[in-house]
């Protein structure tokens, strides 16, 4: 017999149907005797069936109010409850005759609880261990934690918790309501836990018993009857919906505060008073409050975790608290999941149900913390004791556990169990070991499906192989991508997605969502579990693929913001994946910048259309790995009709196009000194002439520099102002213009080996925003229209002829600050771009009487990743990397800056051949000289002492 201990008086309605026809069909017999007897026995009889309806009525709705429809969002919540209707049977009526009976009077006594309680008997005493090195191992691990959590969180005493401010008002108007929710199945403890809640100093609001599928339900809803109180209802059925039942039964609560309690706890009298005072406080408002939980295992030696209930092993967790340790809390203590009992506002208890549960045969309370902690940022909390008053404790006889046990004594709920907490911190659980101990991890890889690992394989195992490096993957689940074809995707043995070790993440999002195929279930799953893992493992860089469902690229990038240690989220093109290797050789410190950079492509361009469309086609087949890549287009007065129409036509997927033109004619020194000027520190402009051509690698050297030269905070280099992307074959600024071959000079250090060169390049250079913002000023207050008039005359350097060029300022500008360009260095010159030599300003001009052979320029364009070339794969340390000065001879970077120092020709005069200018690099003004090594934040990095 099952069903809900109130619906006894509401059935009645079938019955007094029956007595109701019953009176009807009577009244013609009733109108054959005329007596005045029948007249009174019908007057009566009517009373009494007025009286039976009222009093109906009157006992149905002062009953408690159990709802059982769900809520819409909780999919599985709701089939539960549809099982419901089907399982829960119409309690036994009594026949007609025996209500009738008592109708007319006959008096039934009353049973009281102590005819029918029972009590365990506990013939047994407290398990005490012995085990010295178990002790001493659980104590030491105790107090790791609870010093951890007091530096971190703070932890208070009882006392401490009841001077907390609470919004709850125990003894005034503001009095909480709670609803207690016993669930019961074998043990003989339900008088125990009524008698304690009856007394408690601050009184409940409704008791609910729960009986699904106990064998002992016949008597446990004798127990309650006995009790004879409004508040108090029995609740059955014969279905038994484990232990998800109860918290199923809290979403139907009118309360404010639930507290579920597992029938082997018998709280103290207090317990009510001391649980909604600390859920009303501002620090745990938002948590859920209980007297036992489990700290979660700790990773072991071998970077494995063992099982939570693992023997004799320190990294299996704390069960807290623990008598058997003699372990009692003196301070509240944070988590991982509570056991037994659990104290929550009622609104919290929604939060169980937004995901489908790994298992409904076991683990609500595990799932319950790990909900909590992802969707409502919650955290779940074991209260502190006052060891001299029994009445502050939950759990008042802590021997009722070890009696008619059923949940983790077996092996295969202890396997499930550990499957559950695994899955769960796979998934962004922050257990208390990922609290304690922050991971530091280079990259943390995402797919959403199987293509989507097949596309970053080649660059996760990069990563993986490379000494030092540590990368992990997560993958969504389900039907999107199982961790299993991930894992054969990857050619790892599917092992990988049971045992217990860090490697690939499942976040079961597409077996979480069911059925649903809203967004908001894809979006919410994903960012919630990324959220956690990031924080867990502190990833420089999450990456995944640029064309990535846009609801999960959101949520990627909702989690990545939300991590204060600066993870940085990368998407790649799939094509780029493969030509972006050498990300795992950059330092840890550098790659969280590789989304600082803004490198913007400014072409001059004038009349040669044909050379413009060559460079064009070019620029459009290279890699740009998702970046935004601004392009400009820098045309002066006399710029040729093709010329505009092609750039009004060419199209630019990377970044906005820009149109310049001038009114005016300025020449090329105009032309390229005003075609781009900094708008932040990160913003670098590449400078092209349209007879130039580009390798489709150029812009990953163009990366790959920045980042392992520039935004390493390791390397200090600020001498470097430009990086080139030409590799020269002659001695430029010697009047014989001999030839020069870096492969050959460098090939005692190592025949490709990228250079630093005092030299800047024209023909294809990206050029840092600090340095261009000081050429501005110092061409300003050095240019002459007659180049002999110019003061700067660098010894033996045919520069100093040159006239109308921007190049021959930045020269004589680096040669005085001490400042190189880096050069890229591969076998017969095979450079990132190349000058075609086409007539122009210079080449083939009237006044240019110096001949050119075209294959002294001319050098062939890289079709290969270039790292293949570089000294052991990868870009050598910058402390490891030669330099030249001017005229191609070595010299350190100090001596490059001494001999500037020497010639002491800036704008500003120096005393001596100690002092540099030194520069504001916001204005890129010059300020006071100053001795060589006393250099201001904001000033030139160029008054570092040779």
């Amino acid at each position: 017999m099952t069903g809900l201990a109130r619906n006894q008086n509401a059935r009645s309605g079938d019955y007094l149907e029956g007595m109701l026809n019953d009176y009807v069909g009577g009244k013609a017999k009733l109108k054959a005797h005329k007596s005045t007897s029948a007249r009174l026995v019908t007057a009566l009889t009517c009373l009494q069936f007025a009286f039976a309806v009222y009093a109906t009525f009157l006992l149905y709705y002062m009953s408690p109010s159990i709802d059982l429809r769900t809520k819409p969002d909780f999919a599985w919540a709701t089939k539960i409850a549809q099982q419901w209707k089907h399982f829960i049977i119409p309690p036994h009526i009594l026949n007609h005759y025996q209500v009738s009976s008592s109708l007319v009077g006959a008096e039934i006594q009353p049973i009281t609880p102590s005819d029918v309680c029972e009590q365990e008997k506990i013939d047994f005493m407290q398990k005490k261990s012995n085990d010295a090195q178990m002790i001493k191992l659980k104590t030491e691990l105790y107090k790791e934690v609870l010093d951890f959590q007091s530096k971190s969180i703070g932890t208070e005493t009882l006392a401490q918790l009841m001077a907390m401010k609470s919004k709850w008002d125990l003894k005034g108007p503001n009095r909480p309501r709670v609803t207690v929710i016993l669930n019961h199945f074998k043990r003989r403890t339900l008088c125990a836990q009524l008698d304690t809640l009856l007394e408690q100093t601050l009184p409940f609001h409704h008791v609910w018993v729960l009986s699904f599928g106990s064998p002992n339900e016949l008597s446990l809803k004798r127990i309650v009857d006995s009790y004879n109180d409004s508040r108090i209802s029995f609740i059955s059925s014969s279905y038994d919906f484990k232990y998800y039942g109860r918290f199923q039964m809290a979403l139907q609560t009118e309360a404010d505060l639930v507290y579920i309690l597992d029938d082997d706890m018998i709280p103290g009298k207090k317990m009510l008073q001391i649980l909604s005072h600390v859920a009303g406080t501002e620090k745990y408002k938002n948590a859920v409050l209980g007297s036992i939980g489990r700290i979660l295992p700790f990773r072991q030696k071998d970077f494995t975790f063992p099982s939570y209930r693992k023997f004799r092993s320190k990294e299996a967790g704390l069960y807290l608290p623990d008598p058997a340790y003699d372990i009692t809390l003196d301070k509240i203590v944070q988590v991982d999941f509570l056991s037994s009992s659990w104290f929550l506002s009622a609104e919290l208890v929604k939060t169980l149900f937004i995901e489908t549960p790994f298992t409904f045969s076991t683990g609500e309370d595990l799932h319950l913390s790990y909900q909590l902690q992802k969707y409502r940022n919650a955290g779940s909390f074991v209260l502190p004791v006052d060891p001299k008053d029994r009445e502050t404790w939950g759990d008042s006889e802590h021997r009722l556990a070890y009696v008619s046990e059923t949940t983790v004594i077996f092996k295969d709920i202890v396997q499930v169990r550990d499957d559950q907490w695994w899955k769960a911190l796979s998934a962004g659980y922050i257990t208390q070991w990922a609290a304690m101990y922050p991971q530091k991890i280079d990259a943390l890889f995402y797919a959403h499906s199987v293509d989507e690992v097949k596309a970053l394989a080649p660059l996760l195992e990069k990563f993986r192989s490379t000494v030092g490096k540590k990368a992990y993957i997560a993958v969504s689940g389900g039907n999107y991508c199982a961790c299993e074809d991930a894992a054969t995707a990857l050619k790892w043995p599917q092992l990988v997605c049971k045992e217990r070790r860090f490697k690939i993440f499942d976040l079961a999002v597409g077996a979480l969502s069911g059925v649903s195929n809203s967004e908001v279930v894809v979006l919410q799953g994903v960012y919630s579990s990324m959220k956690g893992l990031i924080k867990i493992h502190n990833p420089s860089v999450v990456i995944t693929v640029a064309d990535i469902d846009p609801n999960v690229k959101k949520a990627l990038k909702m989690a990545t913001e939300t991590n204060l240690n600066a993870t940085t989220l990368v998407l790649l093109p799939r094509p780029s994946i493969p030509k972006v290797l050498w990300m795992a050789d950059l330092r840890t410190t550098a790659l969280p910048n590789w989304n600082r950079m803004r490198i913007s492509i400014n072409i001059i361009t004038q009349n040669r259309v044909h050379s413009l469309t060559r460079l064009l086609k070019s620029l459009s087949d290279a890699y740009y790995l998702g970046d935004e890549v601004p392009i400009s287009f820098n045309m002066d007065s006399k710029v040729d009709e093709a010329t505009v129409r092609l750039v009004s036509s060419f199209e630019w997927p990377h970044g906005p196009k820009t149109l310049k033109r001038r009114i005016i004619q300025g020449g090329l020194i105009r032309a390229v000194s005003e075609s781009w000027y900094p708008s932040s520190d990160d913003d670098f402009g590449l400078l092209l002439e349209d007879d130039i051509e580009v390798s489709p690698y150029y812009y990953l050297w163009i990366k790959y520099a920045l980042l392992a030269y520039h935004y390493d905070p390791q390397v200090s280099l600020p001498e470097l102002s430009s990086i080139s992307l030409y590799t020269p074959r002659l001695v430029e600024v010697v009047k014989e213009r001999p030839k020069w071959n870096p492969t050959e000079f460098f090939k005692k250090i190592h025949p490709n080996t990228p250079y630093f060169h005092q030299l800047p390049c024209s023909w294809g250079a990206v050029f840092f925003p600090k340095q261009w913002r000081e050429f501005y000023v110092y061409m300003n207050m050095r240019f002459t229209e007659d180049a002999k008039k110019n003061p700067v005359q660098i010894p033996k350097s045919r520069t100093n002829g040159w006239q109308a060029s921007w190049k021959k300022f930045l020269i004589d500008m680096m040669y005085l600050r001490g400042y190189v360009t880096l050069y890229p260095n591969f076998p017969n010159q095979a450079s990132f771009s190349t000058n075609h030599m086409e007539p122009g300003a210079h080449i083939s001009a009237k006044d240019n009487v110096v001949k050119h052979d075209k294959s002294d320029f001319e050098v062939p364009l890289l079709k290969e990743d270039f790292r293949n070339f570089l000294p052991g794969g990868k870009f050598p340390p910058a402390s490891r990397l030669p330099s030249l000065n001017l005229f191609n001879q070595p010299l350190s970077l100090k001596g490059l800056k001494a001999a500037g120092a020497k010639l002491g020709q800036d704008v500003i005069g120096c005393n001596n051949a100690t002092e540099i200018v030194m520069v504001d690099h916001q204005t890129g003004l010059p300020s006071s000289p100053t001795l060589l090594g006393l250099r201001p934040e904001a000033t030139s990095p160029s008054t570092k002492q040779p």
